[in-house]
């Protein structure tokens, strides 16, 4: 069974950000290959890092549920060749992506089918790391693996915070299976304020540790850089690699 590691956030807290990170971290450790799937719906994971898109998972359910299937071809081998041809190979890393949520109609037989593949897919890779963005459906519908661990991101804002808790809650309601969860407060500044430190609190969120923010790392976003291929001394990136040494060797 791999580990899975799941990130999730609202949107503008650099999570896709972090989540590059990650996968940077991992391969950097020898913990390779790693599987990383975008499952949000706005996908910008691979430019993070600096990959090429060649399709996603949803347009292949689209074609399928709209009977886009080469005659003598069955469904399931449409969507293993689609599936095929959506993993996107990196250094250390392959990369697919979820794409958009279903459209209307019924999609069942389109997901159960996915579902199936993409769990056969996860199967090959010791470490996965998924983004998601803050509505968790995707890890409940579309991977039969538990989460190993979940990482919240949040800015340094008590809005931020809220979110962060509702996403925590929404992992029990869906019953995920998350054996551990932490908080990581990106874009920080220097000093924590007692008003986050009680909203943490009141949420029940585990703080893994804060990234300051930076100003090259907001070049790199700007120029559409894969931030990636920041330095190593770069504060932010070293932020994130410390709390990963932390909360990853720890608990796998």
């Amino acid at each position: 069974m791999p580990y899975t590691i799941a990130m999730a956030g609202k949107g503008g807290t650099g999570k896709t950000t972090l989540a590059g990170f990650l996968i940077k971290y991992l391969v950097q450790k020898g913990k390779t290959p790693v599987l990383a799937v975008d499952a949000d719906s706005n996908t910008n994971l691979n430019e993070v890092l600096g990959v090429s898109l060649t399709g996603t998972l949803g347009t292949s359910r689209e074609e399928m549920k709209d009977g886009v299937v080469q005659q003598g071809m069955t469904k399931q081998m449409f969507m293993e060749i689609k599936l095929a041809e959506a993993v996107v190979e990196g250094e250390g890393f392959d990369l697919v992506a979820m794409g958009r949520p279903e459209g209307p109609g019924c999609y069942c037989a389109a997901n159960t089918l996915l579902t199936m593949y993409l769990g056969k897919l996860i199967d090959n890779y010791p470490f996965v790391v998924m983004d998601n963005e803050a509505g968790m459906e995707h890890i409940s519908r579309l991977t039969t693996n538990n989460v190993n661990l979940l990482l919240v991101v949040s800015d340094a804002s008590i809005r931020g915070i809220e979110t962060a808790g509702r996403i925590n809650g929404l992992v029990d309601e869906l019953k995920i299976a998350a054996e551990k969860r932490f908080l990581i407060i990106n874009q920080a500044r220097e000093r924590m304020t007692d008003s986050l430190q009680k909203a943490i609190t009141k949420h029940g969120l585990n703080l893994a540790g804060t990234i300051p923010k930076d100003d090259l790392l907001y070049d790199f976003d700007m120029a559409g850089k894969p931030t990636v291929t920041l330095p190593g001394d770069n504060p932010a990136l070293s932020a994130a690699f410390t709390i990963f040494d932390e909360i990853i060797e720890a608990n796998e």
